[in-house]
Formats: structure tokens, C-alpha cells, sequence
């Protein structure tokens, strides 16, 4: 997917992946369902593209009412993406995205 936005672009063909989290226990066609993947961008900007049900955070209105599944790119600062990554990713994997951690 790519998308401007603040005039900078974000395309997840060509940044890094760096993790991705899927909502457990559910499935793609669940209205509830959300995937999203961390990338970061050659700039070492960092984003998430995000997909998900209609009753998830990246639901849409739709035409006539109620909602669609939708899908969006939320640029992170690198503070975000590190919150982020503490939820969704093993301590080996967020070290090697973010450097070594203090004990």
C-alpha cells in the first residue's frame, strides 16, 4: 500500500517490516479482527499499516450505514513505535529493531 500523507510517502513495498501483530483467536472475516505490521522507512521513519474488521479501529462508515472493514497507515514517532513494538514484539526482535536495551 502507499499513501501520502503530510506530504511524505509511506509504502509498505518498500520499508523494512519489522513485526507484525494479528488479534489472536479470531478470524479475517470477524468484525472484529485486526492486523498490523510495523515498517519503517528508509528515512528511519517508522508507520504501521493496519487492517481490520468493521468494529475494529480501522472500520469505515458505509454507504447507508453501519460499517466496512478498512485498512490505514498511521505514521508513528519513533516513541510510538516503540510502545508499539513492547506490546507486539519479543524482547531479541525489539533489540534488533531499536539497539540493545539496559537491564
Amino acid at each position: 500500500m502507499k499513501k501520502i500523507i503530510n506530504g511524505k510517502k509511506y509504502d509498505t513495498d518498500t520499508a523494512e517490516r519489522l513485526a507484525n501483530y494479528e488479534m489472536g483467536g479470531v478470524c479475517c472475516n470477524d468484525i472484529h479482527y485486526v492486523n498490523e505490521t510495523l515498517y519503517r522507512k528508509a528515512t528511519g521513519e517508522y508507520f504501521i499499516f493496519g487492517e481490520g474488521g468493521a468494529y475494529s479501529c480501522y472500520g469505515s462508515p458505509a454507504v447507508g450505514g453501519g460499517y466496512v472493514a478498512g485498512e490505514a497507515i498511521l505514521p508513528l514517532s519513533t516513541a510510538e513505535a516503540k510502545v508499539w513494538a513492547e506490546a507486539h514484539m519479543g524482547a531479541d526482535a525489539y533489540e534488533a529493531a531499536f539497539g540493545p536495551v539496559e537491564e
